[in-house]
């Protein structure tokens, strides 16, 4: 006796598409270097939210502990937008934020349980990890704004420039996506991580914008070389 297939008709099959069989199944996963991508890019700007709540001074340069690491960001959010599109880019934001708000959630929750006796370290893990509301405001409203607006900056670009002119594609975006992220966090996040005149501000966020965009800039190279390797692996559609 053979077992179908399939569901047979009838109440309930509707919601129903997996194979009628004694043999367990599995759903296949599709081949396609997406959501490694994705990955990466949502654990950067988690670890980038823990480093940037503290202000570094390197000589007259005032900025963040996420310095070093932010850029990265976008250097994948042009990756998702050059080879997936905007809406695969705009997926990609969402689970950042959405992996963020859970992280954040869960430290407020480990500070506030009480700690056992033999912990000698709440202070210090409540500092570490109590990230400000204001900063934690700041940070997710940069990383929405700015990189939704890097990602339809390349696409835009792409439909009027179709697969030439890589380096404007992505540099422009990142100049647009990269003014309207330092501006919102630099403006929220300042007061609280002590920056409270003016100049200082203003110093913050040059500083800031230039950095980032001027290392996007260096790791064009790397941009260009994982774009190639993407593109070359994946499966194009329609």
């Amino acid at each position: 006796m053979t077992h179908s297939n399939t569901i047979p008709s009838g109440e309930g099959a509707a919601h129903l598409n997996t194979p009628a069989s004694d043999n367990p199944t599995f759903i296949l996963l599709q081949k396609t270097y997406y959501p490694y991508i994705v990955a990466i890019y949502c654990a950067v700007f988690l670890i980038s939210n823990l480093t940037a709540s503290k202000g570094v001074q390197i000589g007259p340069l005032i900025t963040d502990g996420a310095f070093f690491l932010f850029p990265v960001s976008y250097v994948l959010g042009d990756v998702l937008s050059e080879c997936y599109g905007f809406r695969a880019s705009r997926r990609a934001v969402i689970t950042g934020f959405a992996a963020t708000l859970i992280a954040v959630a869960s430290f407020y929750a480990a500070i506030a349980l009480p700690a056992a006796d033999f912990w000698e370290n709440q202070e210090a893990f409540a500092s570490v990890l109590g990230l400000f509301p204001q900063i934690v405001l700041a940070s997710l409203a940069g990383y929405v704004v700015g990189q939704l607006l890097n990602a339809w900056t390349l696409v835009a670009i792409k439909r009027r420039t179709g697969e030439r002119s890589l380096w404007a594609r992505l540099l422009g975006s990142t100049v647009v996506g990269q003014i309207a992220d330092t501006l919102l966090f630099c403006l929220i996040a300042a007061p609280v991580i002590g920056i409270s005149t003016p100049g200082a501000l203003f110093n913050y966020v040059l500083v800031g914008f230039l950095w980032k965009t001027t290392l996007e800039a260096v790791l064009l190279p790397v941009t260009y070389a994982v774009i190639a390797w993407v593109k070359k692996r994946e499966v194009y559609g329609s």
